[in-house]
């Protein structure tokens, strides 16, 4: 027997993460929001990732940052998109914006999936 390779690992996280995302965005649906994109990233390195992109019944544009968590108990989904997270967020944003010809509302919403379910928290952030 030996070890697995690295890429197995990357792999194991990368399926957990996109099942994370297939539940918030059928959480989402569910609330009435409309899938424009997923997985929206910029070009080149260093550049940021959004996980959903959304229109709310309100015309509202919002982009979704989906985090899976075992249990709520480090402070929930809120607490675990910092600063450095939240501005390459923005960065993906406003460079999807750049082909939008009429800009709208937008927000930035966070989606925590628990084994108790999703948890949305609306407008997690703005974009300064």
């Amino acid at each position: 027997m030996g070890f697995l390779p690295n890429n197995t690992t990357q792999a194991s996280t990368k399926k957990i993460g996109d099942a994370a995302e297939d539940e918030a965005l059928l959480y989402l649906q569910q609330q009435g929001l409309r899938l424009v994109c997923r997985n929206y990233r910029t070009p080149g390195r260093g550049g940021g990732e959004i996980d959903l992109i959304m229109r709310d019944r309100d015309a509202t544009l919002v982009f979704v940052e989906v985090r899976r968590r075992k249990s709520s108990g480090h402070g929930g989904a809120a607490a675990s998109v910092g600063r450095t997270k939240q501005a390459r967020v923005v960065l993906a944003a406003k460079h999807y914006l750049l082909r939008v010809h009429t800009l709208p509302p937008c927000r930035f919403d966070v989606v925590e999936v628990t084994p108790d379910g999703c948890h949305w928290l609306r407008a997690a952030f703005d974009a300064q």
